[in-house]
């Protein structure tokens, strides 16, 4: 049987993943995206459930990508005092590692170094992918001019493939063909500013983040001695400050220490500022013909429980895994469709209830009237460790590979 081949679209966290778990199952991978260079991105904290998914493909992150800074969980209020903490020693004992903070950049540069050379060709927009599954509501077409197989079609070639990865972003432009009366993205009422800063010279930092009304600022500590820093704000969609820096000392400048300093620090030409989205509804399958999505184009979420990129990475690593169990048994490729409608079956539920957390937890977290903040805050502070460890546990803990017929 001829090797098999993989087209990805999109080089996010995501995208490489699946390419390098294709990759160490044998596949020949073509990942094509968009942007000219690699995103550089600011920070992410891999979660214990992430940080398995890796383990799954041999790739360990500490070494690819250099020390990693264990990450602890907490939150605080304005003033600095702690609503509720769980130290890495606890994350330890619970999940058998802690969460792990990274540069994204450092970590998609390694991921695509594990990579033979050549596999991700950037500069190269996707412009249509062509199934023997046609979208719906589109005029039938014959079937003597339908592709057995998927064709990619990019400015300067048309590739053929086994199967087509859409992991195209939050805005998948492969979704929305596919997936037409999909209703698209809902707005969260926030936004968010993020960038990495130097922490040379601060005192020793924890991760963190620090909740007051309607605004939120995080602090997570990265292994290169900069510190990744972010804050969320409840405005309209669109929200645009003349002057993002004055901005966000209006808002947070009077917050406890580090954060004074690390406004500072902030530069505007590196400061990123993002709407915060969700999917609004939950795609009816994760797959449709040849073509699968994920991370963000399957199931965006926002980030107030930390598993976007996590479950983009588990989402990669199933995927992978049963495409190389349906294509290494008699029948060959014949066995992708089973294969993909299996990894709906294995995918869509989990990341569905964590789309609709996440989504809870920000609305939690971003309570504005001061009776509101006042309870919730309590319900944080008499909450004991081990039990706000507890609520965690599907998230830490839920990873596995799905089992495959022998």
């Amino acid at each position: 049987m001829s090797q098999r081949h993989a087209v990805v679209v999109g080089a996010g966290i995501g995208g490489l993943t699946a390419a390098l778990a294709l990759h160490r199952h044998g596949w020949r991978v073509t990942v094509f995206e968009r942007s000219a260079e690699p995103a550089l991105g600011a920070g992410i904290v891999l979660a214990p459930n992430a940080l398995r998914a890796f383990d799954a493909i041999g790739f360990d992150v500490t070494r690819a990508v250099g020390d990693a800074v264990p990450a602890a969980m907490g939150v605080r209020r304005r003033d600095g005092s702690w609503l509720n903490r769980a130290d890495t020693a606890a994350l330890v004992a619970r999940y058998g590692r802690p969460p792990l903070a990274v540069h994204r950049a450092a970590l998609t540069s390694a991921l695509a170094a594990a990579l033979p050379p050549g596999t991700v060709r950037y500069g190269t927009a996707v412009r249509a992918v062509e199934d023997a599954m046609p979208p719906a509501h589109t005029p039938p077409t014959p079937a003597a001019h339908m592709p057995a197989t998927p064709v990619v079609h990019t400015a300067d070639a048309s590739v053929g493939a086994d199967v087509v990865l859409a992991a195209d972003g939050i805005n998948s432009p492969l979704r929305r063909r596919y997936f037409p009366d999909h209703p698209g993205l809902h707005y969260s009422g926030e936004t968010a500013w993020r960038t990495v800063l130097p922490a040379d010279g601060l005192p020793p930092l924890v991760t963190a983040e620090t909740w007051g009304p309607g605004r939120r600022f995080g602090v997570v500590p990265l292994a290169d001695g900069r510190v990744y820093a972010y804050a969320t704000a409840v405005v309209p969609e669109g929200t645009r400050p003349a002057d993002p820096l004055r901005e966000l000392l209006r808002r947070f400048g009077d917050w406890h220490d580090p954060i004074p300093a690390l406004l500072d620090r902030m530069d505007a030409a590196t400061l990123l500022q993002h709407d915060l989205f969700d999917l609004a509804a939950p795609l009816p399958r994760l797959h449709h013909g040849r073509i699968a999505w994920l991370g963000d184009a399957a199931h965006a979420m926002t980030p107030n429980l930390g598993q976007g990129g996590c479950q983009a990475v588990e989402d990669a690593v199933v995927l992978a895994h049963l495409l190389a169990a349906a294509t290494d048994r008699p029948g060959g490729v014949r066995g992708i469709p089973g294969a993909l409608a299996a990894y709906t079956a294995a995918r869509r539920r989990r990341t569905e209830a964590i789309r609709v957390r996440a989504r809870r937890a920000g609305r939690i977290a971003s309570l504005r009237h001061p009776v509101a903040v006042a309870a919730r805050d309590l319900a944080l502070r008499v909450t004991p460790e081990r039990i706000a460890l507890r609520a965690m546990d599907d998230l830490f803990d839920g990873f596995a590979l799905p089992r495959t017929a022998s």
